[in-house]
């Protein structure tokens, strides 16, 4: 059985973009050659792949099933047959899709895009909501790029530190705790709390630290985003404590007040992580470049606010 690779080709664009002109002009063709190769690759897997329903395309449950399997055999393609190509920004067409904490997709995302823009106007970013579970995206080639807090937990994922922030107290103007001399260990304790967790969890690290203080909070809701967490802030008395440098646009939009933490924790990191699939492709790596520079303009630590732990 001869294969035409062109159709591995094809079939990975109509199944990205959803319909033969979309998958026609992603790969400069014309509509009705596109049509004729989504014609030989239903012949070849006997399936129709896409199917009309009313003014759109939808995929078979065939083509969804091996959508993420064609797209990485493309990629292993290219890069055998490819290997040392030089990258032309200038000409590239592709679709990376990144899995960023909403935060650092607020902070740094805006800074990443015109970059790209900048260097390769025919790429696009798809930024994706992080999930509440544990996802293997990242090895089945579903997402190029995570940023987050998580380092690299399987060995075949690769993981580099970009940058780190102390984290900060936010509140609404006028909250008690701005017209105090000092916020101490005790006075944030019995504050009530908002935490942000996409899993829903109500204790973290900072309960950890109060506990060997002898203090304890109460944490009265929790928020998948921490752009949920600030309006929680900003319309009661409620304290979110946040990673500072992923907050600064936000406090300031919202015109809330920052202050400093009255514990004693390690700066929260950032991590950049991608399958290591990706090590040798060019243009993975010029994205990745890009990506360190902007989540480390954002993420780098200013000093933290003075004052330590103290209970009175």
């Amino acid at each position: 059985m001869q294969l035409d690779l062109n159709l591995l080709t094809a079939l990975d664009a109509l199944l990205e973009e959803g319909s033969v002109a979309g998958a026609a002009a992603r790969l400069h063709v014309t509509a009705p050659a596109m049509s004729r190769s989504l014609g030989r690759i239903r012949r070849t897997t006997g399936d129709q792949i896409l199917v009309r329903t009313g003014r759109t395309m939808t995929p078979t449950p065939y083509a969804i099933a091996v959508r993420e399997q064609v797209h990485e055999l493309l990629q292993q393609v290219q890069g055998v047959l490819a290997p040392s190509r030089e990258l032309d920004l200038a000409s590239l067409e592709r679709t990376f899709t990144l899995r960023w904490h909403d935060s650092l997709v607020a902070s740094s995302g805006p800074a990443l895009l015109s970059a790209v823009r900048a260097q390769a106007p025919g790429v696009r970013l798809r930024f994706v909501a992080e999930s509440s579970i544990d996802t293997p995206e990242l090895r089945r080639g579903e997402v190029d790029l995570e940023a987050n807090a998580n380092p690299a937990g399987a060995p075949d994922i690769r993981s580099e530190s970009v940058g780190e922030s102390r984290l900060v107290v936010v509140v609404r103007q006028g909250h008690p705790l701005t017209r105090v001399k000092a916020v101490t260990a005790k006075r944030y304790a019995a504050a009530e709390h908002v935490t942000v967790s996409r899993r829903g969890n109500l204790g973290n690290a900072l309960d950890d630290a109060l506990a060997g203080l002898g203090l304890s909070r109460r944490v009265v809701a929790t928020a998948p985003t921490e752009a949920a967490a600030l309006e929680f802030a900003r319309d009661s008395d409620l304290l979110v404590s946040v990673p500072e440098a992923t907050t600064r646009s936000a406090v300031a939009d919202l015109g809330l007040v920052v202050l400093p933490l009255p514990l004693e924790l390690p700066p929260a990191r950032i991590y950049l992580s991608w399958h290591q699939r990706y090590d040798t492709d060019h243009g993975h790596a010029w994205l990745r470049g890009l990506a360190r520079t902007a989540l480390a303009v954002d993420g780098a630590s200013r000093p933290a606010p003075s004052g330590r732990s103290t209970l009175v």
